[in-house]
């Protein structure tokens, strides 16, 4: 095809649409340019979507596989589970800079603990003209957000939103089936964030939006959040305050938390608290009611069953 002659012969109009069809087909499209402002505060305008990407971030790694973007993730954090990144090249923050430039990405995806432990790593990658951005939702209205922001920067805004379509149907679900309990029958939950601290989680969180939705009612609901995370002081004194009241012991387990339940049931003063009494301790994969992702939907079902196993 003569391609000269046949724009020659288009409108205008007709002529911007061929292009893009054929811009398309070769990997590229035109898009408007998009600014967005990351966690740390940075502002990032782009125009393109990127196509070479490393997380370092396990839960930013999931999330880009689920919208299938497995050829475009080049690097993970050395963190992450293998079976999952199996073949990608892993990087850590401590890794000199050379490493990172040498496989040559157009944005490394980063949370606001990498900005605060390492600000030279990332300046010296700025320079190096490579985009970093830093997201890590707390809420997950912010991870609705959060994962439309993942689909426009890597040119998956669709699966994006399907995604955030099917998490709110498979909730909806659940939440029906949650609703059957009234209020004043659900067990009333102590959910521990960090055991050595005396941590549980903050109101707002995940994992209390995990607890809550599985059919438990949060005890710490008085609870503030540290730092703007998830994450809350408590103290022994203001648990042992509900030691009464508190149906059951709930833990998360994980490198934020390597508990056990011999741990929780040895702990000075515990013995006061009436779920402990009636070994009714219980721990579940951080994994699965910390990080921003659609296994939130698995923690939600896994909670239910420790609360009810009368009904599953």
């Amino acid at each position: 095809m003569n391609i000269s002659w046949l724009f020659s012969h288009l409108t205008t109009k007709r002529c911007l649409l061929l292009l893009t069809i054929l811009l398309g087909l070769n990997g590229w499209y035109p898009l408007s340019a998009a600014t967005l402002v990351d966690q740390d505060g940075n502002k990032i305008t782009f125009a393109r979507p990127f196509k070479r990407i490393i997380s370092l971030y396990p839960a930013h790694t999931e999330n880009l596989l689920a919208l299938g973007l497995d050829q475009e993730l080049i690097g993970v954090s050395a963190g992450d589970e293998a079976a999952v990144v199996r073949g990608k090249e892993q990087f850590r923050a401590t890794d000199n800079p050379e490493k990172f430039m040498a496989a040559k990405p157009d944005l490394i995806l980063i949370r606001p603990m990498i900005s605060r432990a390492h600000p030279q790593l990332l300046s010296q990658l700025k320079e190096a003209g490579i985009t970093i951005i830093s997201l890590q939702p707390t809420s997950i209205e912010e991870m609705f957000g959060y994962w439309h922001t993942l689909g426009d920067l890597s040119g998956r805004a669709g699966e994006a939103a399907a995604m955030i379509r099917t998490f709110q149907s498979e909730l909806a679900a659940i939440q029906q089936a949650r609703d059957k309990v009234p209020v004043a029958g659900r067990p009333r939950v102590y959910f521990e964030s960090i055991h050595g601290r005396m941590k549980t989680f903050a109101p707002t969180s995940m994992a209390v939006f995990v607890l809550e939705n599985g059919g438990g009612v949060n005890i710490a609901a008085d609870a503030t959040a540290k730092n703007a995370t998830n994450i809350a002081d408590y103290g022994k004194e203001r648990i042992l305050s509900h030691a009464a009241d508190i149906d059951i012991y709930l833990a998360q387990q994980g490198q934020m938390n390597r508990v056990t339940r011999a741990m929780i049931e040895g702990e000075p003063g515990f013995q006061a608290i009436k779920a402990i009494q009636e070994g009714n301790i219980f721990l579940i994969d951080e994994e699965l009611v910390s990080r921003p992702t659609m296994r939130l939907l698995q923690g939600i079902r896994q909670v239910r069953q420790l609360l009810y196993p009368e009904v599953n």
